[in-house]
């Protein structure tokens, strides 16, 4: 069982519903972390009580994992936004799956946990190896090819921003009004 009941979480998040006390009040009147406060508030919005209760150990499929990734990057979520839009416990994940993302790309994200088939690299060991690809040796048009794909990217990127900060001020507005219906 975890360290707070079903009832507890549910009573100090309408509480802060209500609208007459602020997080921080909220979680002293209850003795709760504010942290904890603010993801059972998340988690409430996106799915109701059924986002309070507690969950057994899930494992997540490469698919999903960067299905929160991508969300993440487009929205510009944090962390712990995407693991209540998600109904994922632990927010900090998100951070290790992106890692991981970095690191070994999707055959990395498709591990499940405790298989690791090749040691840890630490950070300047990935370094090195990225360094150690020489650009001499490939063509002119592979390296142009690479140039337009990453322009590519960059202006892709540039207009998911535009609309996460969009949709980002949209979120807010509604965060509040979800709350107190």
């Amino acid at each position: 069982m975890g360290k707070y009941t079903l009832r507890k979480k549910l009573v100090a998040v309408r509480s802060y519903c209500s609208g007459k006390l602020g997080q921080k009040a909220v979680a002293k009147q209850y003795n709760v972390d504010v942290s904890s406060l603010r993801q059972w508030i998340a988690a409430y919005r996106a799915h109701g009580m059924e986002g309070l209760k507690e969950k057994k150990r899930e494992f997540y499929s490469a698919e999903f994992k960067l299905e929160v990734l991508r969300r993440v990057e487009e929205e510009r979520l944090s962390y712990r936004q995407a693991a209540a839009l998600f109904d994922i416990r632990k927010f900090d994940i998100i951070g290790h799956w992106k890692r991981q993302y970095e690191e070994g790309g999707v055959e990395l994200l498709s591990r499940g946990p405790g298989r690791r088939n090749r040691p840890m690299t630490t950070q300047s060991n990935y370094k090195q190896k990225l360094q150690a690809h020489d650009d001499d040796k490939r063509t002119r048009e592979e390296l142009l090819e690479e140039v337009n794909q990453l322009r590519m990217e960059n202006a892709y990127l540039k207009k998911s921003e535009a609309l996460a900060q969009e949709n980002k001020q949209t979120m807010l507005r509604k965060e509040r009004k979800s709350c107190l219906s």
